[in-house]
This record gives C-alpha cells, sequence and structure tokens, in this order.
C-alpha cells in the first residue's frame, strides 16, 4: 500500500543547485493519494471544534479547501502582501535570503474562533509563525498545524512547538 510519501515526487537542484525540492503537484494530481492526504492531515483534528481553515499561500489553499470542505467550515487564505483587496494585517517574516510579509483580511477570523493552519511543507517555520501570529493577533486560537511533509533539519518543527503548537505532518525528508 502506497505512503503519501509515496507520491511525492523529488527534482534536484530546484530552485538553485543543492536543494532537494519536494513537490507535492504529483500527490494533488493523484485521486488517490490526494484523499490519503487529506484524510490523515485530518485524523488527529477529529472531534476537536475547529470553525475556520487557514491555509498559506499557495498549496496550502489546495489542502485548506479540502479540509475546510471535509469539515463543513469556513476557509481563511493568508497571503503574501499585496495580493488581498479590501482591508488586511500584515506581519513580516524572515526568508533564508531576507525578509517578506504575509497578509490577511482583518475581518477573516473572529475573536475566540478555533483555527488549523495548513500548508504543504515546514521548513525553517517562518511562514507559518508569521501565520500563527496574524490569527493571534485577530483573537483566534490555533488548535494545531498540519503539514505534508516537515523538513526537520531545517528546525520549523522546533520553532512552532517553542510556540506551544500541535505540530502534525504527515512525513518527513532529511536534508534541505
Amino acid at each position: 500500500m502506497k505512503t503519501v510519501q509515496d507520491y511525492i515526487r523529488t527534482i534536484p537542484d530546484f530552485p538553485h543547485e543543492g536543494i532537494m525540492f519536494r513537490d507535492v503537484t504529483t500527490l494533488f494530481s493523484d485521486a488517490r493519494g490526494f484523499r490519503i492526504a487529506i484524510d490523515q492531515l485530518l485524523h488527529p483534528y477529529a472531534g476537536q471544534p475547529i470553525d475556520k481553515v487557514v491555509g498559506l499561500e499557495a498549496r496550502g489553499f489546495i489542502l485548506g479547501g479540502a479540509i475546510a470542505h471535509q469539515l463543513s467550515v469556513g476557509f481563511v487564505p493568508i497571503r503574501k502582501k499585496g495580493k488581498l483587496p479590501g482591508k488586511t494585517i500584515e506581519q513580516d517574516y524572515t526568508l533564508e535570503y531576507g525578509q517578506a510579509t504575509m497578509e490577511v483580511h482583518d475581518d477573516a477570523l473572529q475573536a475566540g474562533e478555533k483555527v488549523l493552519l495548513v500548508d504543504d511543507l515546514l521548513a525553517t517555520g517562518g511562514t507559518a509563525e508569521a501565520g500563527i501570529k496574524l490569527i493571534e493577533r485577530m483573537g483566534a486560537e490555533v488548535i494545531g498545524c498540519a503539514f505534508i511533509i516537515d523538513l526537520p533539519d531545517l528546525g520549523g518543527r522546533k520553532k512552532l512547538e517553542s510556540l506551544g503548537m500541535n505540530v502534525h505532518a504527515l512525513c518527513q525528508f532529511e536534508g534541505e
């Protein structure tokens, strides 16, 4: 029986030399693989009250939309700066080669709502941490952070767990 990891393609030297890019589009394009991933991402949160699913740009939108549908709850996108119309709040975060900013609509979450944060990959944890900060600034509570892939050598899980987050990943790959 295939595991989620079996559906993920590795592309060497992308986006630059020395990086092993973990491509989840092969997982998304396979109906069985995609179903397995969504079911396994949901499993630890079965029976917990969840009001909204928040997905991080961009592959987190694909996962988050499917999970929100399964839970019959709303979906909220957190996007790169300048992509959302209307009033937003923003959070800066550090990238490997500089800084970036994430945004969310200022009325997307309500105080007290329970939120599941979703993305495809956990590397350094910078993007997820920015998402968590945005969610918490709106008064909502992150009940968990779910990812398909964890790259433990980059320290993202430790970073999120040090913030008190429950982190769930379906598989891990060594290295970058």
